[in-house]
């Protein structure tokens, strides 16, 4: 694997969890001043802490869990204890990849799947045990597709999980999921330090070469009625628009946007 290795990503560190897996499902690569610690491997995971610069350092379980239902169960069993073992309870702790199990049945396409089964139920509780929630993300909420096109399925299955420690230690965290291009799966990106939106009321901008258009002024009052009526002034709009009857929600009431580690084939 080495040489593989030296010719697709020449300078950078690697390392895979061949040791307990012969296929070496699960591979890590990464590159200077970044540290990276393995303290525990599996056939479906890799658990490592990552140092970086001036950062709080956190614990990361990179997943590729088995098609098999029985094997996942070992999966769920083997996360919470790690959770037990490591006292990551108190750590910053990302897990991410593909977890090949949908948690609600609203993470698959089909019509067809409607309520819980068992498998949902036993990942359901794996995180529910190891405090462990999806991080907001981009991106499609479907991650995976079965490119048929007489039957096409698509589910959730990949993810970016954390816990409320790493949220604590890196509040704009933020995952993407990016488009499959030559997998099934689209890969996930982690940005520790995304920017995120500003909060406030930005200042109103109108272009004044709007009012050179010849319909300007008929299409402004033919607006301005149909909101309000026909009133001569802003005080005459907010009294007769029908609208103001309505319950004014502040920005800090409304729901925010959904925003939803990388995926493994």
């Amino acid at each position: 694997m080495l040489p593989l290795m030296n010719n697709i990503c020449s300078g950078w560190n690697y390392v895979s969890n061949h040791a307990s897996d012969d296929d070496g499902r699960v591979i890590l690569i990464w590159k200077d001043p970044l540290n990276l610690q393995v303290i525990h491997q599996s056939r479906q995971s890799l658990t490592c802490i990552l140092t970086i610069p001036n950062k709080y350092h956190i614990y990361y379980s990179a997943v590729y869990a088995s098609n098999l239902a029985e094997d996942r169960l070992e999966l769920w069993a083997e996360l919470i204890h790690l959770h037990s073992t490591f006292d990551l309870q108190n750590k910053a702790w990302f897990v991410g990849g593909d977890f090949n199990q949908i948690v609600h049945a609203s993470e698959h396409s089909s019509d067809a799947v409607v309520s819980q089964d068992h498998q949902m139920y036993m990942m359901q509780d794996c995180l529910l045990q190891t405090g462990l929630f999806d991080l907001r993300f981009n991106g499609p909420s479907q991650t995976w597709k079965n490119n048929q096109l007489p039957l096409p399925i698509a589910k959730k299955l990949d993810r970016q999980l954390v816990n409320n420690l790493a949220i604590s230690s890196y509040p704009h965290a933020t995952a993407t999921f990016l488009p499959p291009l030559i997998s099934d799966h689209s890969p996930c990106l982690l940005d520790l330090a995304y920017q995120l939106p500003k909060a406030g009321t930005q200042p109103f901008k109108f272009q004044n070469y709007r009012t050179k258009h010849l319909e300007f002024t008929k299409l402004a009052m033919d607006a301005w009625a149909r909101l309000g009526g026909n009133c001569c002034s802003l005080a005459d709009l907010c009294t007769s628009s029908p609208y103001t009857n309505y319950p004014i929600v502040s920005r800090r009431e409304r729901p925010r946007p959904k925003m939803g580690v990388f995926a493994s084939d």
